[in-house]
This record gives structure tokens, sequence and C-alpha cells, in this order.
């Protein structure tokens, strides 16, 4: 379980092509420090399994099905990520909850500088539509942000200068992909809904 708060800016710097997967070899000195093999390291937002580690890097294998579903498999040597280590019981949820089970990906669109911050629109697929509301949570490459307004087919997030230096959404521009997890509580509720589960007694 994450949160989404991101605790470094790491870097692909090796990618091995296993016929139907792929394994990535990642730089960052924070997220495996008292790494070993078998645990979980969201990258993008999407959580992976570290097989090896040396150092300050560490390798991940990721299937066909999570290539397919995030934006992962369009990423090479060199490209920034978002690295997030499980969040440990006990401590402050700085952001939501969050799985790393990305639910589908959208697109940068535009992006809106002021001078304190700025706004980035991002486009929505259909299927997620219903689970996105204004000053609801979503993750987008693992980030935990705020939705400042909810279109039919867009959402737009406010980035502090905080989250545009330390993050992938400093660099994106409007073409770029993105992966998003929808508030996983909002899925909850719409099945015992369907359900009938969530009449009252």
């Amino acid at each position: 379980m994450f949160t989404g708060i991101v605790e470094e800016l790491g870097e692909i710097t090796a990618v091995e092509n296993l016929g139907d997967a792929c394994r990535f070899r990642l730089r960052g000195p924070v997220v495996t420090e008292g790494a070993k093999h078998g645990d979980s390291i969201a990258v993008n937002g999407v959580c992976l399994t570290v097989v090896d580690h040396e150092g300050a890097e560490f390798t991940a294998d990721v299937m066909a099905e999570t290539l397919d579903r995030s934006s992962l498999g369009a990423l090479g040597v060199g490209s920034r990520v978002n690295l997030e280590r499980p969040t440990a019981v006990g401590a402050r949820l700085g952001g939501h909850i969050v799985q790393g089970h990305v639910d589908g990906t959208g697109e940068v669109l535009e992006r809106k500088p002021s001078e304190n911050w700025e706004i980035i629109k991002i486009s929505l697929p259909a299927d997620l539509t219903r689970y996105v509301v204004e000053k609801g949570s979503i993750t987008v490459d693992g980030i935990s942000l705020t939705v400042v307004d909810a279109g039919p087919d867009y959402f737009t997030v406010s980035l502090i200068p905080t989250t545009l230096a330390l993050t992938t959404l400093g660099l994106k521009q409007p073409g770029a992909p993105v992966n998003l997890e929808v508030d996983v509580v909002a899925k909850y509720v719409e099945r015992l809904l369907a359900s009938g589960q969530g009449a009252g007694r």
C-alpha cells in the first residue's frame, strides 16, 4: 500500500527485453536503502517487485499486462520516474490510499503556468470518469493529487512548486502519457451499491 507521496525522482538505467515482458534497472538511492528481493516499489504509480538490487540500483520485471495497461512500455533508458516505497504501518497517510494498480492511462493535454503554481489538464478514459469528482483524490504517475475540475473526458490538477521540482509532472509536456489510478474507495462503494449491500437495514 502506498500514499502517493513521491520519495524521489529516479531514472531507468537499462531495459532488457524478455519477450512477453521486460526487465528494468532503475536508479533510486533513497528507495533502495534497505531494499531486498521481493520488496515492492511503486514506479510511476505501478507497484513492481524488486528482483535484485546493488548499491543505488534495483531491477524489476514488468509483465505484458502491465506494459499494456500502463505507460511503462513507453519508457526507455534515461527516462525519469517517480519512486515510492510502501507506507509503514502506523505511519502518517500523507496522500491517500494508493494500491499501485493502474486503472488506465491519460495524456497531458495542456499546461497553464501561474506565478506560484501550474494547472495541468489531463485526458480521462470514459470508463474512469464516474470515479473522478471535483476535490476528490486521483493518482497521476504515482502522485496523490486533488482534482480541481472534473470534465466529461478530462480533469485538471494544480501543482505546487515542490511537486513540479520533485516529480515527473514537472517534466511532462502536452502529448505525454501518464498512469492513472482512481480512488479505490469509490470503486468499492460502487460495487456495494450495485449488489444491494449498501442499502439501509
